[in-house]
């Protein structure tokens, strides 16, 4: 049986914080729905209506592209383990780059991370829980380490040429202004 709240418990904090993967929804008004999952140390909580998600170099940057259009986000969490329990977080995002007056607070909330692009702030309008009871048992082996290679490997002047080659479109054609 689902549940809907109108922030995020001390509870239901605690269920984000023992997760290891999330996942990240969002569509343009037209076009192509984007759902991705998430993993690292890039999920915070900062209050019962706030959260970030440090965004790091990606192949695309819908994100970017479908908040700048409508601000609507969905974040989903799950159990793989113990009890079963899925989260959604529906709210409104907004990019924060690293020329934003508020970027050297936020990023500090981070571990540093190479390839790091943007944070994305997301005020929660609803939280919803359901049983997650389908939902089958994972073990947790470890992180990838694949992509920070990779970006520490490319340096931060071949990273801006990555964004400005595979990250100022969305699949659908939408700008995301990474470069602005």
């Amino acid at each position: 049986m689902s549940k809907f709240y109108k922030k995020i418990t001390s509870k239901l904090q605690k269920f984000i914080e023992a997760q290891k993967i999330f996942f990240v929804a969002t569509a343009p008004n037209s076009g192509r729905i984007n759902l991705s999952p998430k993993g690292m140390d890039s999920f915070r909580v900062l209050d019962e209506n706030r959260v970030l998600w440090l965004s790091v170099t990606g192949s695309g940057n819908e994100t970017a592209a479908h908040l700048l259009e409508n601000e609507r986000i969905t974040i989903m969490f799950c159990s793989f383990e113990k009890v079963p329990n899925i989260l959604r977080l529906y709210g409104k995002g907004k990019e924060i780059k690293p020329t934003s007056s508020s970027w050297n607070e936020l990023i500090s909330l981070f571990p540093i991370t190479p390839g790091t692009r943007q944070i994305f702030e997301i005020t929660i309008q609803t939280a919803q829980t359901s049983c997650g009871m389908s939902i089958p048992f994972f073990e947790f082996k470890g992180e990838r380490n694949d992509l920070n290679d990779w970006a520490a490997e490319q340096g931060t002047e071949n990273i801006e040429h990555y964004w400005k080659d595979k990250n100022q479109s969305s699949i659908d054609g939408l700008p995301t202004n990474i470069l602005k």
